[in-house]
């Protein structure tokens, strides 16, 4: 690499030589170390730096041990429930009864976890150098224009400047400032993964996508939990109908759901076993552990953004344009912290524009059609506009809605509850948007969002001839019903 040297009065050390790269990336999630390990394998001179989650946030503290565990948990359930299907374990002399007693094996639940994940890691770990990259652990700060300074993990110091950059440091749980909350112990979605032990009774604070996902994995657990969300419904974007039904949901594992209570004041118990929630109307709801679920914040303090005239929005993204480009020249950010919407697969697509940008080619993320899935049990999966969204947008709607039992593979599978709903512009016969509840959502929504891309109307979809018995032959079911 050539270098050259700068002096910077934030250390002690001086002359540190500055490393000239064709790219610098700081933050490894899905944007920035697709963008790093291609680019390196195109022959750029490559410096990746990452704090502490290799691989970044999804593989480590996020989507792949939340449904690793979402999923074992969901084996328990079945277990449990098995006696409907039939089934009898032998060794299990009390039946059914023995059967609804099963119970995880927390050590042996949180080792499969950190199996799939410190397999991942591992993975990442040896894909990063293989590609010809620099990967770096270490805590970057802008000290100048495209140029960083990198306090290594294992000490040391380095400066690099790179002809390109990219900003992909994510996002944290983020902390509300609740009265009390600093003087008892809670969880994070972070900390909750790690499953020091199973609470006996968990307060969820937050009805959002991690809220509900983690009060639904609980539930599977057997774990009693009270969710205290301030909006009308839980899933604030959903529609009415869509919160209330996976509400439902949720209640059949054992949750409860606070709608409208605002959590005003946190304290420890009287007896100093576990916490005590207060709302804002004097509700109040205990138990052993609380989780705050409150949202993300994105990871800009203490990168020196502003020394490298990087600006941030009025929500403390940064702030970048339909190209990904912030106020830096040759700056760019991706994922979470620019901004995008907060799932892996929206990160990918901006790794996708970048890469695109970057081989000379015309890219943005206008206009993207980005699905998205709840894990709860069952699962929703969504694409596009809500009813709400559709009419507030002007359009003439037309619903079509039919509930998932009517599936027949979803009777094999004796997973009957949900819904499919589908939001379609009476005008072009174009579908807007649709709300998949059932088993398998996760998938089925992608078929919805095929045809959205394709611009099929929602006869060509209903006249398809899908695959029986497969949770997506529910389309033809519910598309029906318009005649």
């Amino acid at each position: 690499m050539t270098q050259s040297t700068v002096n910077s009065d934030a250390t002690n050390q001086t002359d540190v030589p500055v490393e000239e790269v064709d790219l610098l990336v700081v933050g490894g999630g899905k944007a920035g170390k697709s963008l790093a390990m291609l680019r390196a394998k195109a022959g750029d001179k490559v410096v990746m730096v990452e704090r502490d989650k290799v691989g970044g946030t999804c593989i480590n503290v996020a989507c792949i041990p939340t449904k690793t565990l979402i999923s074992a948990a969901r084996v328990l359930h079945e277990v449990q429930g098995s006696q409907a299907y039939g089934v009898t374990l032998p060794e299990q002399d009390g039946g059914a009864d023995a059967l609804a007693q099963a119970r995880i094996e927390l050590a042996a639940f949180r080792a499969r976890k950190e199996t799939v994940v410190g397999g991942m890691v591992a993975a990442h770990e040896k894909m990063f150098p293989a590609s010809g990259m620099d990967f770096v652990k270490g805590t970057a700060r802008f000290v100048g224009e495209r140029t960083v300074e990198i306090a290594l993990n294992d000490g040391g110091l380095r400066r690099v400047r790179g002809a390109k950059v990219l900003i992909n440091t994510g996002t944290t749980p983020s902390v509300p400032p609740i009265e009390g909350l600093a003087d008892v112990r809670y969880w994070t979605s972070e900390d909750l993964l790690t499953l020091p032990e199973l609470p006996t009774g968990l307060v969820v604070l937050g009805g959002g996508v991690i809220g509900v996902e983690m009060a639904s994995l609980m539930g599977l657990l057997g774990v009693p939990v009270t969710i205290v969300h301030a909006g009308e419904h839980i899933l604030d974007r959903e529609d009415n109908d869509v919160a209330a039904e996976v509400t439902a949901g949720l209640e059949a594992l054992g949750v409860t759901v606070l709608a409208g209570a605002r959590a005003s004041k946190v304290a420890a118990a009287a007896d100093g076993n576990g916490v005590v929630v207060t709302t804002a109307d004097g509700h109040e709801v205990s138990g052993s552990h609380l989780l705050v679920a409150l949202g993300r914040t994105p990871v800009t303090a203490g990168l020196g953004l502003e020394t490298a005239g990087v600006e941030l929005t009025e929500r403390g993204f940064v702030r970048v344009d339909d190209h990904l480009r912030t106020t830096a020249e040759n700056v760019y950010a991706a994922g979470d912290v620019a901004g995008t919407p907060q799932f892996t697969h929206a990160s990918w697509n901006d790794f996708r524009v970048l890469r695109d940008l970057f081989a000379g080619k015309e890219a943005s993320t206008t206009g993207r059609l980005i699905p998205w899935a709840v894990f709860t049990t069952p699962e929703l999966g969504h694409v596009g506009l809500s009813e709400a969204e559709a009419r507030q947008a002007g359009y003439e709607v037309r619903v079509a809605k039919t509930p998932t039992a009517a599936v027949p593979r979803a009777k094999t599978l004796g997973r009957t509850e949900g819904f499919f709903k589908v939001i379609i512009d009476a005008r072009t016969d174009l579908i807007l948007g649709a709300a998949i509840i059932g088993a398998e959502a996760s998938e089925v929504v992608t078929s919805i969002q095929m045809a959205m891309l394709g611009d099929l109307t929602w006869q060509q979809v209903r006249d398809a001839v899908i695959t029986h018995p497969t949770m997506s032959e529910g389309l033809n079911i519910v598309l029906d019903s318009l005649g």
